[in-house]
């Protein structure tokens, strides 16, 4: 859970999976800060972690955080860890005082430091027989780069005299059902990695030796790929990738292993992949379309469309995911929905639009659903963009029975834009993407993501909800975030609307 960065002059944790995945990464992470430009994603996903975090410290009464925050601490003796702050020294020392105390407390964010390098361990619980060394994840399950976390955390500790008898990864158990307020009690579920990290801590000096020479040496120069997102994106993504052409083969659609293999042959830019060297006809059609510099448009597209009756209803939903839920009868990542909007056309031009908000701080799905119902009717068709709402409407069904038969007759009606798009239409500058933000430049320029303030996409939607419903949020504030959130559904039911028009000829209208 914890990220370990510290000073310039000390490895950790953080730093040495940094360059795990790239060492340009490292070095830029350490002497060149400024470069990266962190997502709103990424500060979504830390900030569920530390949720998770605090939970996982709630479910081990008598635990001690390192450093303090309100709780018990002790007193240093004056040791200072070598190349470090004096409050990460500080923690070393309280750290080291509290586990020579026979039968003592588990430790919160315990330190260490071996051979430069220093890490925070989310948890270290003496045992009959040692210390189990607990990492805490708010994943669904145990991936590769969580063993690399550990094996890391593992060496050091052994390094530093206090090897880990045991190695646990605690990761949230989704089938978790949250049934009493604040009985968090199953919620995480704890994996014995002992022997996967015993043999993977045989590699760890490896990458210590290899961040260290990052480190001591000039920048490296690494030609971007796949490392770029893998595991993580990286936050200099921006500025590595300057100098990628302005169509990289790595955007090719359905990309199977075909973009290693272009690298490979140093073809970086689709201009420049040779004619028969795609075998795929989406790809072949993303390329000529590069080349030629127009768009393709399948008219069959528009017939199809022409031929649907009216009313037509365009809808979108928002949905938030919690790790720890929130609401009772729900589980860890439920996808639930808090927000729809739908922009509806009774005849061909003439529109009117309807949303769905909740910021109450209650469990807004039943009244999400009832009206959802009310605004659809009986009839006419449903466009959305992706199967995501065809999901969300399933899922709602299946946790209100009452509403079951007529949700399930929403399904019927429901057309994906999306699948039409992709079928009939690319412009160069969609970049191998058909998301709605991807297309909606290219057919109507007017409506621009950009011009929006603070929820401009998904993340952000999640983001202002939870700020909504949180304690202590003012009314003020509560109602900006509201009347930033409804005009961003509206935006994207209005993508739809102007996307299906532009198929119709209709790009006029509106």
């Amino acid at each position: 859970m914890s990220d370990n960065d510290t000073n310039s002059g000390t490895l950790s944790k953080g730093r040495i999976l940094a360059w795990k995945q790239c060492s340009k990464r490292l070095f830029l992470e350490v002497y060149r800060p400024e470069l990266a430009v962190e997502d709103e994603q990424t500060a979504y996903w830390f900030a569920m972690g530390r949720e998770v975090g605090r939970v996982a410290r709630s479910l081990e009464p008598g635990g001690v955080l390192i450093g303090g925050g309100g709780e018990r601490t002790v007193q240093r003796s004056g040791n200072e860890g070598r190349g470090v702050s004096p409050d990460l020294s500080s923690a070393l020392e309280q750290t080291r005082l509290l586990l020579a105390v026979p039968g003592g407390p588990a430790l919160f964010e315990a330190t260490f430091q071996y051979d430069d390098v220093l890490i925070r361990a989310d948890m270290v619980i003496p045992s009959e027989t040692g210390l189990v060394l607990r990492e805490v994840k708010s994943a669904s399950r145990v991936k590769d780069r969580h063993l690399d976390d550990c094996a890391v955390q593992n060496w050091v500790m052994a390094g530093a005299g206090y090897r880990p008898d045991r190695v646990e990864l605690a990761h949230v158990d989704t089938s978790f059902e949250y049934r009493e307020p604040d009985n968090y009690e199953g919620l995480l579920a704890c994996r014995d990695i002992t022997q996967l990290v015993s043999v993977i801590s045989r590699d760890v000096p490896d990458w210590v030796r290899g961040a260290k020479q990052t480190l001591n040496g000039p920048e490296p120069t690494v030609t971007p790929g796949l490392q770029c997102t893998d595991p993580y994106d990286c936050p200099f993504i921006a500025h590595c990738w300057q100098d990628v052409p302005d169509y990289p083969v790595s955007s090719l659609p359905d990309k199977g292993r075909i973009v290693d293999e272009l690298l490979a042959r140093g073809i970086e830019d689709i201009r420049d992949i040779p004619a028969g060297a795609l075998t795929r006809p989406l790809q072949q059609r993303v390329r000529q379309v590069t080349i030629d510099g127009n768009p393709f448009v399948d008219p069959e597209a528009g017939k199809r469309l022409k031929a649907l009756p009216y009313p037509r209803f365009y809808l979108d939903f928002e949905t938030v995911q919690f790790a720890v839920p929130a609401w009772l009868e729900t589980h860890p990542y439920d996808q639930l929905p808090f927000q729809w909007s739908c922009h509806i056309e009774r005849e061909p031009g003439k529109l009117e639009q309807a949303d769905f908000l909740d910021t109450s701080g209650e469990a807004p799905m039943r009244g999400f659903s009832e009206q959802l119902l009310t605004i659809l009717g009986q009839q006419g068709p449903v466009f959305t963009y992706s199967n995501f709402e065809r999901r969300i409407i399933k899922e709602q069904a299946r946790r209100f029975p009452e509403l079951e038969a007529q949700l399930f007759a929403l399904l019927d009606r429901l057309v994906d834009l999306q699948k039409i798009v992709r079928q009939s239409y690319y412009h160069p500058a969609m970049k191998g993407s058909w998301s709605i933000k991807a297309v909606l430049p290219t057919i109507a320029p007017e409506l621009d993501y950009g011009q929006l303030e603070e929820v401009k996409d998904g993340t952000g939607a999640q983001m202002a909800y939870k700020a909504c419903i949180a304690s202590g949020i003012g009314e003020d504030r509560r109602q900006q975030l509201e009347k930033r959130l409804r005009e961003y559904c509206r935006m994207d039911t209005l993508a739809m609307v102007k996307v299906a028009w532009y198929f119709q000829g209709h790009r006029q209208l509106g």
